[in-house]
Parts: structure tokens; C-alpha cells; sequence
């Protein structure tokens, strides 16, 4: 696909099953977003793809934080929330590591590099022909969340990546 073509006719998908993402294409789409430009060649961004226990270690964690924050929630909407996360297909969490106080490149920058590494890994799944989903929400500010996937509390969770095979 030509890089304006799959700039123009990207969208968020609505609903994701599966198959998702092939071994070989996601080492092509995380290639992809090593390639985000970076002031400092820090690579602050961590792409951390979570096969089945660490993804239950995740939304463990995910459901958890929620509770904290709301406690009225019921044992099901708890569970509901668990699923979110359990169904995707392929679910990848997009960290910044950021290095606090660097001479050259400010937090701030660290962030949108990893942003921009997020793009491009959007950019190139769609571009091989899976549907893409970039999420946040109040667990990826969650320092239990954070640390469910090795992130330290001052790190940032810039995107919770669900990709798999588009349902229209």
C-alpha cells in the first residue's frame, strides 16, 4: 500500500477477532515503529506484546485499579472489564521509558517519540491488513498497571494496542 493511501483510509476499528497478528508480521510492525523519529536516539518507547499469562497479570491489574477507583463496581463488571483486555487477539502495551532530567530531550519529547513509534506500528499493521485499536483510559496512570508490564511509576503507558482481524 502507498504510505498517503494508508495514511488516508486508516481508521480505528470497531471490533477486532481473530486471526491475529502473524508471528512474522509483527516483527515486521514492530521493525516499523523502531523506524519513529526520536530526538537524542533514546528509543524511549518498550513495545511489550503479552501472551496469555502476562496479559492475565495485565488485566488482573487493569480490573484492580478500576476497583480501587470505583468500589461500588459489581464482581461482573470487574469481570467485563478483564475481558476487554482478554479477547483481543493480539494485544501489545506501548510504554515510555522515560529517561527523567536528560540535558537534550526533555520528558515531554520522550513521549511524543514514543507516540510516533505508536503511529507508525498502526501504520504498518494496517498496511499488512489487521484492524487496530489505540486505547488508554485510567489503568494505563495506574502505577500497579504500569508495574504489571515493567514499567516504572514516572514511565508512561502512551497506548494499549489491540490489533487483530477488522469485524464489519
Amino acid at each position: 500500500m502507498e504510505l498517503l493511501t494508508a495514511i488516508a483510509t486508516r481508521t480505528s476499528a470497531a471490533r477486532l477477532s481473530e486471526p491475529g497478528v502473524s508471528p512474522e508480521h509483527l516483527a515486521r510492525i514492530l521493525e516499523a515503529a523502531e523506524r519513529a523519529p526520536d530526538h537524542g536516539r533514546l528509543k524511549p518507547w518498550r513495545f511489550l506484546v503479552l501472551g496469555k499469562g502476562s496479559r492475565d497479570a495485565f488485566a488482573h491489574a487493569a480490573a484492580e485499579a478500576k476497583h480501587l477507583r470505583l468500589p461500588h463496581l459489581s464482581a461482573e463488571q470487574l469481570a467485563a472489564e478483564r475481558d476487554k483486555i482478554e479477547r483481543s487477539p493480539t494485544l501489545i502495551v506501548a510504554g515510555c521509558a522515560v529517561r527523567l532530567n536528560h540535558p537534550k530531550v526533555p520528558e515531554i519529547e520522550q513521549i511524543i517519540a514514543a507516540g510516533a513509534a505508536v503511529e507508525n506500528l498502526i501504520l504498518a499493521a494496517h498496511d499488512l491488513g489487521y484492524g487496530a485499536m489505540w486505547k488508554t483510559g485510567a489503568a494505563a496512570y495506574d502505577p500497579g498497571v504500569k508495574a504489571a508490564v515493567g514499567l516504572q511509576a514516572h514511565d508512561h503507558i502512551v497506548a494499549i494496542l489491540h490489533l487483530g482481524t477488522r469485524v464489519e
